[in-house]
């Protein structure tokens, strides 16, 4: 099942206010053209994960694989129609083509965005199959929306630990990676960081070794190519950064930015 196109990373609202207004403009730039371009994107506040969670509590379709929790007689059987009539459909030669079909579902109700009706699907999902790791890109895709970013790499970090080579779970936790960045760079020192820059080049250096491991799995999916131009960029080694930017555009060029360009071109001559 390929990536839904122009995922909507739902952080920059949060990431904005934590830089601050005296951000510089390239920082600025890569922010949206790191976690997306839209001007529509959605921010959602603590108080709204804390009222998801406190539904999760009596709701485990709210929970990534329902929490593990035990069902009753009753639901175990709507379980099993749930799966009977799904694969009673021509469409679905085996569980995994089914469950891949809901997480796309998923992703389109995310979009909307609708997180509660994502998340049952994505639940449904791994009812049909279980071993499907892409369930976990979903549920990480829920987390990162409500801005729990450290919830989000618990379950790529889980799926990775099942399946070493999904490209989806590899991209999505270099871009987790590459939001620690944006937020550790511009740190001043204290207790906790004593260099904020080294320990953000770090983070940085993680994105790249994620992106890079996706990247030879699947070289023309563009999001972790442009993501790839993005990072060198970060680190000024702008050879690689045009080798990706031309790679992205080979592929279609969606989600560059104008913003990138300009500010790639400005840094970056080329040789």
């Amino acid at each position: 099942m390929g990536r839904p196109s122009e995922r909507q990373e739902q952080r920059i609202p949060t990431l904005r206010k934590a830089f601050g207004p005296d951000m510089p403009f390239y920082m600025k730039s890569l922010l949206f053209t790191a976690f997306g371009s839209l001007l529509t994107i959605v921010s959602f506040a603590q108080p709204a994960f804390d009222t998801w969670e406190a539904e999760s509590k009596t709701n485990k379709r709210l929970l990534p694989r329902y929490g593990h929790l035990p069902k009753t007689q009753e639901e175990i059987k709507s379980d099993s129609d749930y799966i009977k009539q799904m694969m009673a459909l021509p469409q679905f030669k085996t569980r995994r083509e089914a469950s891949n079909h809901i997480i796309g579902l998923g992703f389109q109700y995310y979009y909307r965005p609708d997180f509660k009706t994502a998340m049952y699907r994505f639940n449904q999902a791994y009812l049909l199959d279980s071993t499907n790791t892409d369930i976990f890109w979903g549920y990480g895709a829920i987390y990162m929306a409500f801005g729990r970013s450290d919830l989000a790499k618990k379950q790529y970090d889980e799926g990775l630990s099942i399946d070493s080579t999904n490209t989806h779970l590899l991209t999505d936790l270099a871009t987790y990676y590459m939001e620690q960045f944006y937020l550790t760079i511009q740190m001043p020192q204290n207790d906790i960081i004593k260099d904020p820059k080294a320990q953000a080049r770090q983070f940085m250096d993680s994105a790249i070794h994620y992106l890079s491991k996706s990247y030879k799995l699947d070289h023309k999916d563009v999001n972790t190519v442009y993501k790839l131009s993005i990072c060198y960029w970060n680190i000024e080694d702008c050879s690689k950064a045009w080798k990706y930017y031309d790679e992205a555009v080979e592929l279609g060029g969606n989600p560059i930015t104008e913003e990138y360009t300009k500010d790639l071109k400005k840094r970056c001559k080329r040789n």
